[in-house]
């Protein structure tokens, strides 16, 4: 178990730093100066020299790719080139909408998914195997912005049960903000249950034609008893991986729909960031994720601890 722990944990930092050396180096060589587009075209040198300075842009690649990322290590993730204030009150803002709504997709994801892959799997070629199969094949094959389009025709212009869009913000209230993230995490949540499901169907299949499961059943479980007791556990190893990598996409990926409701969360802030060339609010946001995601399927190894006792023996 401690060879097996002392693996995950020196993975995850080797990851860290290539991906902070990535992120940096390949936000150093996109074209366009910060400082000009701050200024305008019009500026004269010495202002933009000044400017520069001011921002930290004038000094070495190097000093400046180990000032950012220890930095981040002490919290100090620099201050907005646009919005002129640290970069941390940014995340921090936007971090209370992208979080809570990859929480809730996430879980609207597993409620929906768990269940239909267990009944297709459990009445394999039946009716309702076919139907969930049918389903799913249609959630996984239409975008999610196009289920978020649809969703604010029914549900917002024709039903008026939710606004079409924007953040009313937590001050308001947990049911109000709440609220404003129910469409959003229903559209995010529909293609991702589609995919959790097939594999959830899948690895149960997979596992029900083991011979341990047939010893099961011989010695006098009935199939209801042999599929919770034994079969869903020994599957949920690679449906854990597909749930973390889908935790990952849910709170970094969901840039168009956060774009489509109008929600002020870290995907929108680095498609801002971007399109300001303010590099500093992007190369943060970026490594955030970055560090999330890794987080993320650091800890869905650790879970495999709990549901394969072999690894606990290494």
């Amino acid at each position: 178990m401690s060879t097996y722990l002392a693996g995950r944990v020196a993975s995850l930092l080797l990851s860290l730093i290539v991906a902070s050396l990535v992120i940096f180096s390949i936000l150093e060589v996109l074209p366009g100066d910060p400082a000009q587009f701050i200024l305008g075209m019009n500026a004269q040198p010495d202002t933009l020299a000044a400017l520069r300075a001011q921002l930290g842009l004038d000094g070495p690649v190097v000093a400046r790719y180990f000032g950012w990322l220890f930095g981040m290590l002490h919290g100090d993730f620099g201050i907005s080139y646009t919005y002129r204030v640290p970069v941390s009150e940014l995340i921090l803002q936007r971090l209370g909408v992208s979080l809570p709504l990859a929480v809730i997709s996430l879980l609207l994801t597993i409620l929906i998914a768990f269940p239909a892959g267990i009944l297709a799997a459990a009445r394999r070629n039946s009716k309702s195997d076919l139907a969930v199969m049918s389903v799913t094949q249609f959630g996984v094959a239409v975008p999610n912005f196009w289920f978020a389009i649809l969703l604010v025709y029914v549900f917002a212009v024709t039903l008026h049960w939710f606004g079409a869009g924007g953040f009313s913000g937590w001050d308001k209230g947990l049911w109000q903000g709440l609220r404003s993230l129910v469409l959003p995490a229903v559209a995010l949540a529909l293609p991702q249950a589609s995919i959790l499901a097939r594999v959830m169907r899948s690895a149960l299949l997979d596992t029900l034609d083991e011979d341990y499961i047939r010893t099961a059943r011989a010695h006098g479980l009935s199939r209801g008893q042999t599929l919770w007791r034994h079969a869903v556990r020994n599957a949920l190893i690679p449906v854990l991986t597909i749930v973390g990598l889908q935790f990952a996409f849910l709170l970094a990926g969901a840039i168009i729909i956060e774009n489509v409701f109008f929600l002020p969360g870290l995907g929108r802030l680095v498609f801002q960031g971007i399109t300001q060339r303010d590099l500093i609010v992007v190369k943060s946001v970026v490594m955030l994720l970055v560090f999330a995601v890794i987080l993320v399927n650091f800890l869905v190894d650790l879970s495999y601890l709990l549901v394969d006792p072999r690894l606990r023996r290494r």
